[in-house]
């Protein structure tokens, strides 16, 4: 569970370990394989091969798949964390149009990098729900749990009635559109999705707030 009392504080991305020009390889390598084919069709000798280093050099840079994958995971975010700052950073006063901010993130996002929806979710989707110990679920909900707290620190700010549910609302219509953007079931989901939540946040603004 969210602690949406927990604010977000700051949208400056998290320090992430320096990566050797190996290991680099081996993580762009990885990061377009596992997105583009899914994490387990994806074996540690194509990677290793079209990184172009040895098997040997991708375990002693990352010690397993696993941490390759979550590593994945925390660099994508990372840069759609600097993404979306960079949507929020042209809309600096509290109000429904910083929330759609995030909107917009998402819908130039997703031409520019994510043809095939969340890599979190898609993440989630192949490694179960983490009571096995693996490393890659915790990733993933920290990063859907970092982002429901953004909405409702965004709606709190806007003076928004029920802050909160709002949020939750929010989060709904966004992950429901990222899922479809992959499913491609229909065409602009997120523009859609824009649509819904700006509907939703003017309705708040009207309503007297508690």
């Amino acid at each position: 569970m969210v602690d949406l009392d927990s604010p977000v504080g700051s949208l400056a991305v998290p320090a992430l370990p320096a990566l050797t020009p190996g290991a680099r390889r081996v993580l762009d390598a990885a990061s377009d394989l596992f997105y583009d084919q899914g994490i387990h069709a994806v074996g540690v000798d194509t990677i290793a091969e079209a990184a172009g280093v040895t098997k040997k050099t991708l375990y002693d840079r990352f010690g397993s798949k696993e941490a390759l994958v979550v590593s994945y995971l925390r660099h994508r975010d990372a840069r759609w964390r600097e993404h979306l700052a960079a949507h929020l950073a042209r809309v600096p006063e509290p109000g429904v149009a910083r929330a759609l901010a995030v909107f917009d993130a998402a819908v130039d996002w997703s031409r520019q990098h994510g043809g095939k929806g969340c890599s979190a979710v898609n993440a989630r989707a192949e490694v179960g729900d983490g009571h096995d110990g693996n490393a890659v679920f915790p990733e993933a909900a920290r990063q859907k749990g970092w982002l429901l707290t953004l909405f409702a620190e965004l709606c709190r700010e806007a003076g928004l009635a029920r802050p909160d549910d709002l949020a939750r609302t929010l989060m709904l219509v966004h992950e429901g559109a990222i899922v479809t953007v992959g499913m491609e079931t229909f065409d602009q989901p997120l523009e859609h999705a824009r649509t819904v939540a700006r509907s939703l946040l003017e309705a708040a603004q009207a309503e007297p707030a508690a």
